[in-house]
């Protein structure tokens, strides 16, 4: 009778030790994907605050300033893609401390250097970090909450949103208080990235056996699916209008007469709304299933911001109406783990979106800007914007209606496993 009670209390006690190492490892990832989230745009916004400085100390010429706002959504594309391929090598935990530490060595290596092509190569260390991150965390969402992945992605997008403004908003403080150190002001975000590897570390030591083997779909798969294809054009064209309006905007508002404090308060405003918007899209988006509804809602405001703007009245009012339709940004996210039933699918989705995605964006401000150089109006490049709306909502009708990823490849799992999130 006594080693039954022995052996049943045993075995209570083993449990409880299991249930407290699962919730450790849950606050772990919490805070985890916090830390990191705020890291992975730091490396491209840091950097506009003091560019200025940096072009004159490092004597850049244009070519390699046009390289420096080029570099990161080619690094997006090309790291983005790897990120499956060497996940399956390494492990997704101990790909994402790898990808902290490429941070902050690109981040520290780019404040040291004398040369402004080493700061190129120390920008792309750390770019390729960021893009990395931006695949694993997703799938890492979507692993370690599967029930709660609309919660968790709203968690995810508003730090990534957070850290975004952070680095555009704080480097030039950082860097008069420094006395204008441009090297202290850019190389200070390092110390966030190591901070932010400490809790992936805590769950590898943990549970080592976080990063067992996986199997990811490769890239013949997804060109198959016409889902991802309509979430890479979604994304796509979602971060061309972003990174148009990010790059020209400014200089929209100083055409229409705006003083530039008049202009940056405007674009101040506009950046900001990036916030509640992360706050609300994707756990919205979570519980509606199908996302149509959003998707035709933001195209529309994006067709009334950008006519606006180009009427040349009440231009703060157009810019923040298009500020309110980036909110199709933190949506094409939320979407990459709700329209997949796996971790392996997201991470998959997630590598082949994106970098898809970056790669169509880094066109779009070049357009943008030699329509502007030849024309000298603003007509011609929001007629290009407005061809782009159309094709976000096109691909964005698919991608937001009622499916999965799996459904549209070969089966690997039973298909009672295939379990889509729907939280």
């Amino acid at each position: 009778m006594g080693n039954g009670v022995d052996s049943f209390d045993d075995s209570v006690s083993g449990g409880s030790v299991k249930a407290r190492r699962a919730g450790a490892v849950t606050r772990l990832v919490l805070l985890g994907v916090v830390l990191a989230a705020l890291n992975l745009r730091v490396a491209v916004t840091s950097v506009g605050a003091v560019l200025h400085e940096i072009n004159s100390g490092l004597g850049m010429s244009g070519l390699v300033s046009g390289l420096l706002t080029t570099l990161p959504v080619l690094c997006f594309a090309v790291f983005g893609a790897a990120t499956p391929w060497l996940a399956r090598r390494m492990g997704e935990h101990r790909l994402l401390v790898a990808a902290l530490g490429l941070l902050a060595v690109g981040l520290v290596g780019r404040a040291l250097v004398g040369s402004a092509w080493l700061f190129l190569v120390g920008s792309a260390v750390a770019l390729a970090g960021g893009a990395l991150g931006n695949v694993l965390i997703p799938t890492l969402i979507k692993r370690h909450f599967p029930g709660r992945t609309g919660v968790m992605m709203t968690v995810y997008t508003t730090a990534l949103s957070v850290g975004t403004v952070l680095g555009a908003a704080f480097t030039l403080p950082i860097d008069r208080a420094a006395g204008g150190n441009w090297r202290v002001a850019i190389g200070v975000w390092a110390s966030l990235a190591v901070i932010a590897a400490v809790p992936w570390l805590a769950v590898l030591r943990e549970d080592p056996k976080q990063d067992g083997p996986k199997a990811y779909a490769g890239p013949r798969a997804m060109v198959r699916s016409r889902l991802a294809w309509s979430l890479a054009g979604y994304f796509g064209s979602q971060s061309t209008l972003a990174y148009v309006m990010f790059g020209w905007l400014l200089q929209v508002l100083l055409d229409g007469g705006y003083s530039e404090d008049q202009a940056g308060l405007v674009l101040g405003v506009f950046t900001a709304l990036s916030i509640p918007s992360s706050l609300v899209v994707p756990a919205l988006a979570a519980r509606m299933r199908n996302v149509r509804p959003l998707v035709v809602l933001f195209c529309g405001m994006y067709v009334v911001g950008f006519l606006g703007l180009l009427s040349g009245q009440g231009l703060w009012v157009w810019a923040i109406v298009v500020g309110a339709a980036m909110a199709g940004f933190p949506l094409a996210l939320a979407l990459l783990p709700l329209r997949t039933c796996t971790p392996e699918g997201t991470a998959a989705l997630s590598a082949f979106a994106q970098s898809t995605g970056y790669l169509v964006a880094g066109v779009g401000p070049l357009v943008v800007g030699l329509l502007y150089g030849a024309t000298g109006g603003w007509t011609w490049p929001f007629v290009v914007l407005l061809v782009v709306v159309a094709g976000q909502l096109l691909s964005g009708w698919y991608a937001g209606a009622d499916r999965v990823l799996e459904d549209e490849l070969p089966p690997r799992v039973p298909a009672e496993d295939l379990v889509p999130d729907r939280a």
